[in-house]
């Protein structure tokens, strides 16, 4: 049994070391994918096609309207709102909200990826993408508001990273600490960020505004599948390789 886990914990060290050095190509591609949707879409400006003023700003409401998900639509039987849980992923609103989800991206799909590897992280990234959509969809059933961005995967990501890495220290920074920055282990900073994403929820209304419901029930879907999956012989038993540093916040 010793030799049994000595074996596992050496195969997750080489693992952590070479993710360093390994492509993640499906982080990347991910993360290119997002980055070209949002360019070629009216919601970056930079495309004049779509003009300016009033004209741009009813292309983005129309845009934003047919590839993000509307709950009250979602559960009107509509058969293409069925998918929109699925491109609502690939849209973002702003450049803010586009730089801040795929920085996560970044930071910690490229270990999650290399531990999953490509085939299964895919499934894993779209199919807790979808479900965190829906479970916000299902949350605010009768609600006319359009729903985008990638948070829900991504803190799907989160979630699993938290689960088979929980030793990897991340840095963070504190508002109530002047912004410091401090290197602290996943399993410190990554509760404490689904314990704030789970206290905004629960103040959260159905108007405009961050989906935090649909972080917590994505962090959980991974957490969830990174443990019915892997079980705990394969979690990280001894201190990694130099990891990834992140924010505190998606």
């Amino acid at each position: 049994m010793i030799g049994y886990r000595n074996a596992v914990a050496a195969r997750t060290v080489r693992a952590l070391r070479a993710v360093r050095t390994m492509p993640a190509p499906v982080t990347r591609a991910l993360i290119v994918l997002c980055c070209v949707v949002f360019v070629i879409c009216p919601a970056s400006g930079l495309t004049p096609f779509y003009g300016s003023g009033d004209a741009l700003l009813l292309a983005q409401r129309s845009y934003f309207e047919r590839w993000g998900v509307i709950p009250a639509e979602l559960f009107s039987g509509a058969p293409r709102a069925v998918l929109t849980p699925a491109t609502a992923l690939f849209v973002h609103g702003s450049w803010v909200h586009l730089l801040g989800n795929m920085l996560f991206l970044h930071v910690f799909g490229a270990m999650t990826e290399e531990r999953m590897g490509r085939a299964q992280f895919t499934l894993f990234y779209l199919g807790c993408g979808y479900l965190a959509l829906l479970g916000y969809a299902a949350a605010y059933a009768g609600s006319g508001q359009t729903l985008v961005g990638a948070s829900g995967a991504i803190s799907a990501v989160l979630g699993a990273f938290l689960y088979l890495f929980p030793r990897a220290r991340v840095t963070s920074l504190f508002p109530f600490l002047f912004f410091l920055p401090l290197r602290l282990p996943a399993w410190v900073v990554l509760p404490f960020w689904a314990a704030l994403q789970w206290l905004a929820a629960r103040q959260a209304g159905q108007g405009p505004g961050v989906a935090y419901l649909a972080h917590v029930i994505g962090f959980g879907l991974g957490f969830a599948y990174a443990w019915a999956r892997y079980g705990r012989a394969t979690r990280v038993k001894v201190t990694p390789a130099p990891a990834p540093e992140g924010e505190n916040q998606p």
